[in-house]
Order: C-alpha cells, then structure tokens, then sequence
C-alpha cells in the first residue's frame, strides 16, 4: 500500500516500445507513491519506432488493472509538466552505473530548475535489469522472440509494425 499523504510519481521516458522493466518500475512505484503518471516525452537524440499516440496506447493497455495510474504525454521540460500535474516527484530506473550517472545529472539539472522537484531512483527486479527499448527493438527486428520482454499489447504492436517493414 502506497504511503499515506504521500505525493505524486510521475515517470517520464520515451518508452520505445514500453517494457516489462517499464511496468515492474510502476508496480514498484505504487507501493511507494499514491499514484503514478507515466509521461511520455519526445528525446530528439532517439530514432523512434511508434508514434506518441501509440505508445500512450500501448503503455495505457498495459497498465490498466494498476489502480491510479495516468498516462499521458508532455512536450518541453518535464519539470514544467510536473508543476502543470502538480507532482513533486520525478521517478527513474537504474539499471546500470552508467544509467546512474546520467540519471545523477538529470536529478541535479531538474533540482535546479525547479527546487520543488526530487528525483526517486528505483531498481528493477534481477529479471529486468538488462532489458532495454533500445535492446528489444534490436532483437526483434532481426526477427528474434521478445515475448519476454515486453507487455502481450506491446508484444502485438510490435509485431505488426515490423510485419509492415519487412
């Protein structure tokens, strides 16, 4: 059970596609925080596969029986978006050192930005700790099986978008 009186999560990534490193991150959230707006953002320095609209569908389908979950996108800073949400609480996933010190620089550029923000990193189970966007659509477009790694609604999109590439 999330903590009483406790404040909003919001997640913010590209989720191209959304994983189940993606969805562990949220279960693990809800215990902590009351609820969680997972926001989908544009990252210039990453080619995408899926459309906004699609990822905020996809990620919607695959979390629809965690209560209090939102789904939405944001464009610009997501400090401007967590002000707009009125969130305190920005959430990440830390795989790896090197997501570490990325994710330290993020949390220090946004506290600086805004002193209302805290960044809260949580740690993926073992099962997900190397599953990546990036890793998944390397596999499965050369054709290999990521049924583990991502939702059956990602796992279906996924799929049909490479049925039409091919």
């Amino acid at each position: 059970m999330a903590i009483e009186g406790g404040h909003t999560a919001v997640y913010p990534g590209t989720f191209d596609p959304f994983t189940n490193g993606h969805l562990d991150l949220i279960r693990r959230a809800r215990k902590i925080f009351p609820k969680v707006i997972v926001a989908v953002g544009p990252n210039p320095a990453k080619e995408v596969l899926f459309t906004v609209k699609d990822r905020l569908e996809m990620i919607r389908q695959s979390v629809r029986r965690i209560r209090s979950v939102e789904v939405a996108s944001f464009e610009g800073l997501i400090v401007d978006f967590l002000r707009k949400k009125r969130a305190h609480v920005i959430l990440r996933g830390i795989r790896t050192f090197s997501d570490y010190e990325y994710e330290f620089q993020m949390a220090l550029t946004n506290r600086s930005i805004s002193q209302a923000v805290e960044t809260v990193f949580i740690m993926p189970a073992e099962e997900y700790s190397y599953i990546s966007s990036r890793l998944v659509k390397e596999v499965a477009g050369h054709g290999g099986d990521v049924s583990a790694f991502v939702p059956a609604p990602v796992l279906r999109r996924l799929r049909k978008m490479l049925d039409k590439k091919r």
